[in-house]
């Protein structure tokens, strides 16, 4: 079982406003303090004042008090820290516990290809290498799984680049870890970025493999957690 374990020293607060994409308000006993938020999605059917949140002291030193770690919604914890799913793809990588990944000797993060940073380069004797690309998701409408949850330049950035790497015969992979155990579906939020939408259903024409993974959330940290289907209207 792969888990990322949270902070022992974690504790709740009620969410009071964002004020901006990194730095949110929140109450503890009537006293108001300033929280780092760990992702730069809008999650505004998430963040929403009131919401419960589960918190960890920031390091000393630092401009917050705080680090919102999750938030609770329709009584289900929900992790929002967009570098989880990194750590926790990794673990998994080096106990090889994803099927579709299994069999590479050696990871390594933050691997440079073209104008792109990937997530992991994963190398083997007997297979071609294999640049791997995370993307957290914490939005769900109605048991469908959506990234993102605002325009990501950057998403579709990644997404041609993985298209150029399978083309000189590297694998190119793009994995989508829901940080929430209610979505039975993914599939790309159009809405949001066409681009974005366009460029997966190209990526995949193109040879680029797409998983997305299920989370169990608690308190006590985030489990890796089940297969979902991938639904992406092909690009024309």
């Amino acid at each position: 079982m792969d888990k990322i374990l949270l902070p022992k020293n974690t504790t709740t607060a009620s969410f009071i406003k964002r004020i901006n994409r990194f730095v949110a308000t929140i109450n503890i006993n009537d006293q108001v303090f300033r929280a780092h938020v760990p992702s730069s999605g809008r999650m505004k059917e998430l963040l929403l004042p009131g919401a419960q949140v589960l918190i960890a002291p920031s390091p000393p030193g630092g401009r917050t008090d705080f680090k919102l770690l999750m938030v609770k919604h329709h009584s289900a914890w929900i992790s929002i820290d967009s570098l989880l799913p990194n750590r926790l793809v990794k673990k998994a990588l080096q106990n090889n516990s994803i099927p579709e990944l299994n069999g590479y000797k050696r990871v390594f993060s933050e691997q440079k290809y073209g104008n792109s940073r990937f997530d992991f380069l994963l190398q083997s004797d007997n297979k071609a290498d294999c640049y791997l690309e995370v993307k957290s998701v914490t939005l769900v409408e109605s048991g469908v799984a959506r990234f993102p949850d605002a325009p990501s330049e950057r998403g579709s950035k990644h997404l041609n680049e993985l298209v150029d790497a399978v083309a000189e015969g590297f694998r190119g992979v793009v994995m989508f870890i829901v940080q929430r155990s209610d979505a039975v579906i993914f599939s790309p939020h159009e809405r949001q970025d066409e681009k974005f939408t366009k460029a997966l259903g190209r990526a995949v024409n193109k040879g680029v493999e797409v998983y997305a993974r299920q989370c169990t959330v608690s308190p006590a940290g985030v489990i890796l957690g089940v297969n979902l289907p991938v639904v992406i209207e092909e690009s024309e």
